[in-house]
Parts: structure tokens; C-alpha cells; sequence
């Protein structure tokens, strides 16, 4: 039985209520169902085994209570063994089928993504956003969804109504809660124990359902562990626990009814810890022979199916409507294996669909230069644009670590807005990156706009599982059913004596990850017009903010500091502007170049370009994915002769990678090889002033390198 009394609810009657037994003979048909299909899949394993899955056998009895208690207005985070958990939300075995042979109407994914992967939002059935396989860190992605439920539940006591990309209706997040499935083993990963800080510290409502089977692949819980799960939520004071008899459906429904009654009060989040036996492979592709021994018998013994049959005949159920019960079941299978066998494959001219939903902002509009206006430094005109997005949009939060409170971000760039929009929409997160960038795919999906930042780039690394496994492939993954619209905020670059890990750049390896978009301003007014842009985007966005462009206080960025433009002004991402134009006779003499750079590399290129007047075209990529490669190609065209600038150091950097492709496609245009110029290719900044100057370009070494392409 389950423990934990202050959680336990009333005593059962003495004779089990109509209602109840019927939930009992559902569940047991639903058993037999996810039973059959794995049986089915172990005979038909030649065709099954094509992909990986893994099947429910041995935990459907508490993946079914789990879902029998879940409304269509809650949130789920089912894991890659929830199939039976899938079938008591209500969908077919043909369904998971097509999921399980990658076929074209498989509904979570279209064929792209792995069996017991959902990603779903239809009427009757709790939304489940995408998530990944890897292990343990589903808890950041849900935890994020109870606190945009949270929020948003105190923000707009109204229901929500917002609209996904689809076109569907965002279920009202009143009353709602968030079940997040995990297993035992992924318990030990660290990105849980931010996800439950959190949802502590926040009081949110979500109910982390730990299946305990005792393997992780071939390790065993005494090999991988010193404590299970609910010794170890012992160590989180707020976090109410209890067990639960997984391999008994009763015993799971009582103690998750005790669980989701105790979060939909708001009483703060709960762990239920459910012990069941792992009755099939790990994985098709980790079969049970090669290394489960003695074990699998033991854990023969603790199958729920064979226990809920005898309990329904103590209460009186006849073994032929249970014998009948299972031949439907079976029946069932087969026949949906043989729909879902028949049923076509993807179209494979669609690969490239989804990889980003369509962008909002498409032309350039509002005010740039508005009368009147005062000059601006960027990171003035950063806190303006969030303060006017905070204003106007209700959904959107702001969160990192120190923007809230007094300080309002160690670059002043957040100041006073917690003041003006209260603690509840900009408040201070703990040293917690993967919690801050992976909780805003969570956020996306319940219908909040998150901004967050990252304090520092050398500080991002913590986040990339988030960022590369949850955020980027969200929106591909779900065929556009969960883009992921987030903004993330990163101070950038060196200057002045920042030193190792307050000085680096990191574009090129943000560069890598598919399905964000990254964008880097040179000015304030670009700062402004691409800040609102990102956030209105329905995707990841990166914005990088070169700290030593924030305040023009680095001799030769007095540029940077502009006119600021009215509230409302927007840039479309993936478009690049002519930051100083080439003299038109030396364009037609042949005696100019193009440089094109990004962030703190325009305005060396301006200082550097005093020293060939009128010989020097810069071109400001403002966005580095989507790139203007147009934009590229034509002032490559125009003048024959370019230098790609950047501050990374330059081996395998963008800078590299961009010089190779304008070779690949203007070499005829060409009257020089493609110059690239950047940093010392060493592993950190020096904190020495004068060793960071010799590692870093200047508008000194980008003269040099003018000269020389110049005169090529």
C-alpha cells in the first residue's frame, strides 16, 4: 500500500461502488491490450525491431491509473515506456503503430521520431508536448510547463484562449496540473534535481511519477544508485512524497488520486515512487537474454496483469467475460497491425518540412529614426525593448539569474523592471542554466512567452542538452505542433580584462545546433528592431549582446549608440544591412572590398576603413541562422575582393565556414581569395589586458589585413 498518511485518502467502502469496477474492467482490457501488443511485436520482430522501442510490460497497471486521472485540460510527460499509459489516455494501438514503423500518419511525428514519443494536442486527451529519450531530462520541460500553468492561472484569470501555430485552441490552464514520467535510474541526473529546486521554490503544480523497475539498461539500481527515488526527494523539504505498489492498480489509482487531488489544491508539487517489475527487453535493440539472468523470472512473479484478473474474480466478475475481454483485445491488435502495416510511409520529398515555424516578422517596420528621439546606448535600448514586450504581451515572463530583485542583471540591462511587472513575470532563477533555457520549452507549449538570459556566454555550456535535445528539435520533430517561442538573452565578447570565463564567444557552436535561430546586433537600434523581432518569433531565438558594445565605452564603438527607434519597431531575422557603403568611383575603379562581420567586428572594420577611404564596403549580418548568404553573394559580387571578420578565434569558426561557401559560389566573381581574419585560436581569453589585446583582432590587424586584400 502506499505510504505516506498525510496524503492517504479517506477508507474505502466495504463494497466496491459500480464506477469502480468498471474502471477495474477497463483497465484490465487496456492490460491485455498493451500486453498483446508487445507480444505481437516480439513475434513480428523482423518488422518491429526495425526501429527501436521499448513496450509497458510489467508497468501498465500504474501507467494506466496515472492516465485515467488526467483531464484534457492537464499536461503530460509520458517517457519512451508509457505505451499503456498512451492507450488509458485513449489512443489506438494503430496509433502507436505507425509511430513504431515510422509510417507517414503516425500523429506525433509523422514518422521522424521514436516509438512512445508523443506529441500531441486533440480534444479529450491531455496536451503532450515533444520531448527527447534522453534520459532524465523530460523533469526541466515538464517543471517549465507548471510554472507557465502557475503563471499564467495568476497573470490571466481568464482562460487563456491563445492560438498554436496550428490554428488549435490552447486548452485553459485552470486547474491544471503536470505529470512528468521518469524512470528510477534518470533520477540521478542533475538536470532533475534543478527541475524539482524549482518546482519546491515555486510551489508548482506537477506530479513527478517515478517508475521504479530496478535497471537502467544492463546496470541494476544497486550499481547505478545509493538511494532510490523517494529516499532521495527526502533531501527536498516542500516536495511531498509517497509510495505506491506499481504491479497493483488499485493501490497505484489510490495513491495517485491522494497525489493529483493534493497539486490540483495547490498544495505544491508531489514525487510518486512506484516499484515495477521490467517484464520485456530494456529496448528491442537490448534484449532481455543478453543480461537479465535469474532476475527476469523474480520479476515474472510481480506481473500486474495476472494479479488484477484474480482480483476481479474475488469480486464476483465471471472468467468468461475476462477470457472475452482478452480475445478483444488481442483481436484489436491484430487487426490495427495489419491497418498500420498497410498504411503509407512518409513522402520523402516532406524531409525538410518543419525544421522552424513561419517566422511573424517578415519586412521591417515601426519607426527607426523617430523625431525627435535621443541617441541610445544598446543596452538601453535592450531594456526598452523587454520593458515595451512586458508591457504589451501579458504571457511574456523574464527570468535569469539576478535580473530580478534590486539588481535587475549584473549589465543593468534588466534595471527596475521587477520593480514595474512584480516578482511573478521577472524574477531570479538559481545557478541553474539548464533549467533556465530548458523550462521555456515547457513554457511555449502551455501558451507563456519566456524571455530568459544566460549570464555570461562562457556560462551556456550547462544548457546545451536543453537547448540541442528539447528546444531545437521540438518544432521538426512534432511536424510544427510544438515550436518552441523562446528568447535567450547572452552577453557576449571580451574587452577590458574580462578574463577566461567572462570573455568568450561562442557562435560557432551555436552555429551547429539545427532548429534555433541566432542573432547578434552591432547598434541600439538594431538591438531594438531584433529584440521584439526574436520574441514575437515562434522559435528558439539566441541574441547575442557584445558587453562591450552595452554602454560605447570601448574606444572606436561610439556607433553603436544610435537614435532609438519607437516602440513597436521590428527586423526581420535573416537580413542584412550595409553598415558603410564603398565610394561609388572606387566601386567603379575596382578599388574596393567588402568586409562582413557581426557584433563588435563592424566597428573595427569602421575604424579600420579610415586608413582607405571610401575603399571599404562593411556589411553587418545582424543574424548569423538565418543568414543573408543574398545579401553576401551580392557585395562579394560587387566588389571581388572580402574579408570575414569575427572576434571567435577563427579555426573550423563560422568565419571559416562562411569565407569556404562565398568561394563555392562567387569563385568567378573573385579577385582575391576570401580573407578571414578573428582571434588567436587559443583555448580561453587571458585576464591580462595586454595578452587579451594580442589574441584579439583589432582595428590595427583588420587595417593590416585591408591592405593586403586591397592590394592583392
Amino acid at each position: 500500500m502506499f505510504a505516506d498518511t498525510s496524503l492517504a485518502p479517506e477508507a474505502p467502502a466495504a463494497t466496491l461502488a459500480e464506477a469502480d469496477l468498471a474502471r477495474l474492467l477497463r483497465a484490465y482490457r487496456l492490460m491485455h491490450t498493451a500486453a498483446e501488443m508487445a507480444a505481437l511485436y516480439e513475434d513480428q520482430k523482423t518488422i518491429a525491431s526495425r526501429y527501436v522501442h521499448a513496450t509497458a510490460r510489467g508497468h501498465e497497471a500504474i501507467q494506466l491509473a496515472a492516465a485515467f486521472l488526467l483531464r484534457e485540460t492537464d499536461y503530460a510527460a509520458p517517457y519512451y515506456r508509457d505505451d499503456a499509459m498512451l492507450l488509458g489516455m485513449g489512443l489506438r494501438p494503430y496509433e502507436l503503430m505507425l509511430q513504431l514503423m515510422a509510417k507517414r500518419d503516425d500523429p506525433f511525428s509523422g514518422g521522424r521520431t521514436y516509438y512512445g514519443h508523443p506529441s500531441l494536442r486533440r480534444s479529450g486527451i491531455p496536451v503532450m508536448p515533444h520531448q527527447s529519450s534522453a534520459t532524465g531530462m523530460q523533469a526541466i520541460p515538464a517543471t517549465g510547463m507548471a510554472q507557465a500553468v502557475k503563471y499564467l492561472e495568476g497573470v490571466m484569470s481568464y482562460e487563456l484562449g491563445v492560438k498554436s501555430d496550428n490554428n488549435d485552441e490552447a486548452p485553459s490552464t485552470q486547474n491544471s496540473i503536470v505529470l512528468c514520467s521518469i524512470g528510477d535510474g534518470a533520477m540521478t541526473e542533475g538536470e532533475v534535481a534543478e527541475a524539482l529546486q524549482m518546482a519546491i521554490l515555486h510551489e508548482l503544480p506537477i506530479i513527478y511519477l517515478v517508475q521504479d523497475n530496478d535497471w537502467g539498461i544492463s546496470a541494476t539500481g544497486r550499481e547505478m544508485r545509493a538511494m532510490d527515488a523517494y529516499e532521495f526527494a527526502a533531501g527536498f523539504p516542500g516536495l511531498h512524497r509517497l509510495r505506491v505498489d506499481g504491479t497493483d492498480f488499485e493501490d497505484s489509482y489510490a495513491g495517485l488520486s491522494a497525489a493529483v487531488e493534493h497539486v490540483r489544491a495547490r498544495r505544491g508539487p508531489v514525487l510518486v515512487h512506484a516499484k515495477c517489475p521490467l517484464l520485456g527487453h530494456h529496448t528491442s535493440g537490448v534484449r532481455r537474454e543478453w543480461y537479465r539472468g535469474d532476475n527476469l523470472a523474480q520479476h515474472q512473479t510481480l506481473d500486474p496483469l495476472p494479479k488484477l484478473h484474480q482480483r476481479l474474480l474475488e469480486l464476483g466478475v465471471d472468467e468468461a467475460e475476462l477470457t472475452a475481454a482478452q480475445a478483444e483485445a488481442r483481436a484489436t491488435v491484430h487487426a490495427d497491425w495489419a491497418e498500420a502495416l498497410a498504411s503509407p510511409d512518409p513522402d520523402p520529398a516532406t524531409f525538410a518540412d518543419h525544421e522552424f515555424a513561419p517566422a511573424t516578422v517578415l519586412e521591417e517596420a515601426g519607426e527607426r529614426s523617430p523625431a525627435g528621439a535621443d541617441k541610445a546606448l544598446m543596452v538601453d535600448a535592450a531594456l526598452h525593448a523587454v520593458d515595451d514586450i512586458l508591457r504589451e504581451f501579458p504571457e511574456a515572463l523574464f527570468y535569469g539569474q539576478d535580473v530580478g530583485g534590486e539588481l535587475g542583471g549584473v549589465f543593468r540591462e534588466a534595471a527596475l523592471l521587477a520593480k514595474k511587472y512584480g516578482d511573478r513575470r521577472v524574477f531570479n532563477t538559481p545557478i541553474q542554466e539548464a533549467y533556465i533555457v530548458g523550462s521555456t520549452a515547457g513554457m511555449a507549449a502551455v501558451g507563456a512567452r519566456p524571455i530568459v538570459e544566460i549570464q555570461f556566454a562562457d556560462y551556456i555550456w550547462p544548457a546545451l542538452n536543453q537547448l540541442v535535445e528539447e528546444l531545437s528539435k521540438s518544432c521538426y520533430l512534432s511536424m510544427g505542433k510544438f515550436p518552441v517561442a523562446t528568447l535567450i538573452r547572452v552577453p557576449i565578447g571580451a574587452y577590458g580584462g574580462g578574463g577566461p570565463y567572462h570573455s568568450g564567444s561562442i557562435e560557432s557552436t551555436l552555429l551547429t545546433i539545427r532548429g534555433i535561430k541566432v542573432v547578434y546586433p552591432s547598434n541600439a537600434a538594431d538591438m531594438k528592431g531584433l529584440m521584439r523581432s526574436a520574441f514575437l518569433d515562434p522559435n528558439p531565438v539566441v541574441m547575442l549582446e557584445h558587453k562591450g558594445l552595452y554602454w560605447s565605452k570601448v574606444p572606436g564603438t561610439e556607433d553603436a549608440k544610435t537614435l532609438e527607434p519607437a516602440a513597436g519597431y521590428v527586423i526581420p531575422l535573416g537580413k542584412a544591412a550595409i553598415a558603410q557603403e564603398a565610394d561609388a568611383e572606387k566601386l567603379r575603379q575596382g578599388d574596393t572590398c567588402a568586409v562582413i562581420t557581426y557584433g563588435m567586428g563592424v566597428h573595427w572594420a569602421k575604424t579600420a576603413s579610415r586608413d582607405f577611404p571610401g575603399q571599404v564596403e562593411i556589411l553587418d549580418l545582424r543574424t548569423l541562422n538565418p543568414l543573408d548568404f543574398d545579401a553576401v553573394t551580392a557585395a562579394t559580387r560587387r566588389h571581388g575582393k572580402v574579408l570575414v571578420l569575427t572576434e571567435e578565434p577563427l579555426m573550423n569558426s563560422f568565419a571559416e565556414s562562411l569565407a569556404g561557401r562565398i568561394q563555392r559560389h562567387c569563385f568567378r566573381e573573385l579577385d582575391a581569395p576570401v580573407f578571414t581574419l578573428g582571434a588567436a585560436n587559443l583555448p580561453a581569453i587571458a585576464l591580462n589586458v595586454e595578452l587579451e589585446k594580442m589574441m584579439l583582432p583589432s582595428a590595427a590587424k583588420v587595417s593590416a589585413a585591408l591592405g593586403e586584400l586591397l592590394g592583392y
